[in-house]
């Protein structure tokens, strides 16, 4: 495990519990990660929390919540355990290697988590905030003012003119590639605009990259 420590940054006295941090439950249901997925999920919540609560004193609790979800939800915690290069240390059993486990999001948003955990056991709340002031860093630095996500943004402007539309409406009309790494394609469209795609690695991706599309167009989003 040194060469991950390094990239951590941290030493473990308990190298045992950097390894069951990395061990998902295909490998090993009795000594799997899932319990320090728990505790790290509460870690990170506080810490992202905290921290926001100081860098936004103006912020009332449903802006401070828009970027609470922003930097807690698995994306941005699968993002961080791909930039410390968890993918490569996790223990997975053969067969869920070889469906591309290593590229899941859970799977590395539960790693990323565990290790949050195991951080915060072995070397307490400092360990554990060395880690988010290393891989959150950027996604601190590109919070918004505005945090809402282009599917809420197209629905209240559709919803807020003065002639009603329609609910923005979804359909997926393309996939391509392998069930452990598809990629969709999705149409939105709006009751008197021109139709948009939209594009992702999942449903919910490829629906808000379609809106986002669509708002660039209306110039409502850059």
């Amino acid at each position: 495990m040194t060469d991950l420590e390094e990239k951590l940054g941290y030493g473990f006295a308990d190298k045992t519990l950097l390894e069951r941090a990395l061990t998902h439950s295909s490998a090993d249901s009795g000594a799997s990660n899932e319990r320090l997925e728990f505790l790290g999920d509460r870690v990170l919540g506080l810490i992202v929390a905290e921290r926001l609560h100081a860098m936004y004193p103006a912020d009332e609790e449903g802006a401070l919540a828009l970027k609470f979800n922003a930097l807690a939800r698995r994306e941005a915690c699968a993002s961080a355990a791909d930039a410390a290069g968890l993918s490569a240390y996790l223990i997975l059993a053969k067969a869920e290697a070889q469906s591309g486990g290593r590229q899941k999001i859970a799977i590395l948003s539960g790693a990323c988590e565990a290790v949050i955990a195991a951080l915060y056991l072995d070397g307490g709340m400092a360990a554990a905030n060395g880690f988010i002031d290393r891989f959150w860093r950027d996604a601190f630095a590109e919070l918004n003012t505005d945090m809402r996500d282009p599917k809420t943004v197209l629905q209240e402007w559709a919803q807020g003119r003065e002639r009603r539309r329609c609910m923005p409406e979804y359909a997926v009309v393309g996939r391509i590639g392998p069930d452990h790494a598809p990629r969709f394609t999705v149409h939105v469209q709006v009751d008197g605009e021109a139709p948009q795609e939209g594009e992702g690695g999942s449903k919910r991706e490829a629906e808000q990259d379609a809106a986002h599309r669509l708002l660039q167009r209306l110039g409502l989003m850059t």
